[in-house]
């Protein structure tokens, strides 16, 4: 019999497209080949994603993953009791669905921590209502960094052969630039060195992009590359590690897709977002390195503006859990 690892998927902020994605994608039967899917969140508002999409789909409101069932026709959700979602407007920020969201998140750590999920795949909750709960974390990355206590933790976006892991993710550029710094270059080249080892990559290539334009130029255009970036390069070769750069940024992605390195790691958020979207948005998802546990999540927000509408797409939810399921199955990235 196949291995099924279980999943934990979590709903989202119930006033975004969280459960219309996650809808969409539970009632393709082949993902129940794959893994045994389970729903955290809220019942009802599962039950009026699946409505929303002309599904027949029933869902069954569980409080233990003891009871799951795993089935295309009535799927299960873990639901608290921890949102009264009749209280919940399509497209609105509000304290209580971000706050539901967070709970959501944390219970999904809990489980994947004492080893009862093998995964997490995450569905979009909304910053801002999250700070209105009250919540200072405002990324699932920065939340279950929180409440396991790790160190060294970074995000990689994906879409084919294009990775992208993130030296900062949600800070301001200005004090992203700030972390541009000879140890956390090399804290996190050897992260996702020693990650692509465990993925299934002998020696993984790692290209570095440069902070500034051209790299510099020398130093006309600021010194990062020459005081932080090149030095931490330089660092980890000496460590064994297969890695080039700084390499300018309007440069390095290309190359990665062209197949000249494995990895790109970007200085900041948009730096590395903006290729991977732009490439194939549909399809990138979002993986964690760092986490004692593997969680991976869609490549967008809660899309307020189409919410309630039916017309969300739920490609990037499934190629989350296709990834996670490869990570936990054969231990590769998928395609390795």
């Amino acid at each position: 019999m196949t291995y099924r690892p279980f999943l934990a998927i979590t709903m989202g902020d119930s006033a975004g497209i969280g459960p219309e994605v996650v809808a969409k994608t539970l009632i393709d039967e082949s993902i129940y080949g794959k893994c045994i899917p389970f729903v955290i969140g809220n019942a009802e508002a599962m039950s009026a994603a699946f409505k929303l999409i002309g599904s027949n789909v029933s869902v069954k409101k569980i409080t233990s993953i003891q009871n799951i069932e795993a089935s295309s026709d009535k799927i299960d959700v873990l639901d608290e009791g921890n949102l009264d979602f009749s209280k919940i407007d399509y497209g609105q920020i509000s304290a209580e669905s971000g706050k539901a969201s967070v709970d959501w998140i944390l219970k999904a750590g809990e489980l994947a921590a004492s080893g009862q999920v093998q995964a997490i795949s995450t569905a979009p909750i909304n910053k801002e209502a999250c700070n209105l709960a009250g919540h200072k974390d405002i990324g699932h990355m920065e939340i279950f960094q929180n409440q396991t206590g790790v160190s060294q933790v970074a995000t990689m976006l994906m879409t084919g052969t294009l990775r992208v892991v993130h030296l900062t993710t949600h800070r301001s550029l200005r004090i992203a630039c700030d972390y541009v710094t000879r140890d956390n270059v090399l804290a996190k080249i050897s992260l996702t060195n020693d990650h692509f080892k465990k993925w299934g990559f002998t020696s993984p290539r790692i290209g570095v992009a440069a902070l500034n334009p051209h790299a510099s130029d020398g130093g006309l255009l600021g010194d990062e590359e020459h005081v932080q970036i090149a030095p931490a390069v330089e660092d980890a070769r000496s460590m064994g590690i297969d890695v080039t750069g700084p390499i300018p940024a309007d440069t390095v992605f290309n190359q990665n897709i062209d197949g000249m390195y494995d990895v790109c790691i970007a200085m900041y958020h948009d730096q590395g977002h903006i290729p991977i979207k732009v490439h194939d948005w549909k399809r990138s998802v979002s993986v964690n390195l760092g986490l004692p546990f593997i969680r991976t999540s869609v490549d967008h927000g809660t899309a307020f503006d189409i919410a309630g509408k039916g017309i969300a797409d739920h490609i990037s939810m499934m190629e989350s859990i296709n990834t996670a399921v490869s990570l936990v199955s054969d231990g590769k990235l998928p395609g390795i």
